[in-house]
């Protein structure tokens, strides 16, 4: 850092920034921020100034949520990653899949591009917003899966406001928010990004699967099941469908029809 810079510095990448993330990395430049949006919130406000969301305790989750602080935190994380195991260790495994976006442009007095997981915050400044958000989406999987809780901290807000940001959404943007926000155990916001894939495609196959999920941690086993039960009527016929989303989560859509044939069985 050269002593004529000015401004406040990011505390990952040492460039300088504003805002309440960094442009270059992506990293969380400290403050309040909303667990729907994404958005800062100010000290002692009870909902969010962008999205009207509540801000903290209240609602069905809230048991969720603090339990989820408490692991981001860096306490009982074995229960944090079994919790949300059944999607975020099987999307490790396809998550090279993912559109990775372009990294920048290097010059002749730049340093290569850091790969992900290499613990260097990516730079996502010349990234087009979808490109930045399956990035961070990325980056975030990857700490949850190796059990870096500080990483998954860092970037998981982030991650929920760039594809905010993004909007309008694919389809495949959509389940990767709610994975996102199921992993952060915002369930409620979880359940409703699921069931805008739903809305647009009653087949889909990994919105289904979102969707049950979402339900099951919120404790609504017969809306889970209504997922379910659609999941078995068209798997078969869904799966051939030439989906950009199932060829890069292919190892969730081939487990989805055993996953509800033994939710179902428990019915």
């Amino acid at each position: 850092m050269s002593s004529s810079a000015t401004g406040p510095f990011c505390p990952e990448c040492d460039r300088p920034a504003t805002g309440n993330f960094c442009q270059h990395c992506g990293a969380n430049l400290g403050g309040r921020f909303c667990n729907q949006c994404g958005g800062k919130v100010s000290a002692g406000a009870q909902f969010c100034n962008k999205c009207g969301a509540k801000v903290g305790g209240g609602s069905r989750v809230g048991a969720h949520r603090e339990a989820a602080a408490t692991v981001v935190g860096g306490q009982n994380l074995a229960w944090w990653v079994a919790g949300a195991a059944m999607f975020v260790l099987i999307l490790f495994v396809g998550v090279s899949m993912v559109r990775p976006g372009p990294g920048p442009t290097p010059t002749s007095t730049s340093t290569p591009p850091p790969q992900a997981g290499a613990g260097v915050a990516p730079d996502i400044s010349s990234m087009s917003p979808i490109e930045a958000a399956d990035r961070l989406f990325n980056r975030v999987m990857q700490a949850v899966s190796q059990g870096d809780s500080a990483q998954a901290q860092a970037f998981m807000p982030m991650a929920i406001a760039a594809y905010q940001r993004a909007r309008p959404l694919s389809l495949d943007g959509l389940f990767h928010l709610s994975m996102l926000n199921r992993t952060a155990m915002n369930l409620e916001a979880a359940l409703d990004q699921a069931l805008e894939i739903v809305e647009l495609d009653p087949n889909h196959l990994l919105g289904r699967a979102a969707a049950a999920e979402a339900a099951i941690e919120l404790g609504d086993l017969e809306e889970a099941e209504v997922h379910y039960r659609r999941i078995l009527e068209v798997y078969d016929d869904e799966v051939l469908r030439p989906l950009e989303e199932y060829e890069m989560h292919s190892t969730i859509v081939v487990e989805l029809k055993n996953d509800a044939e033994r939710f179902l069985a428990g019915r």
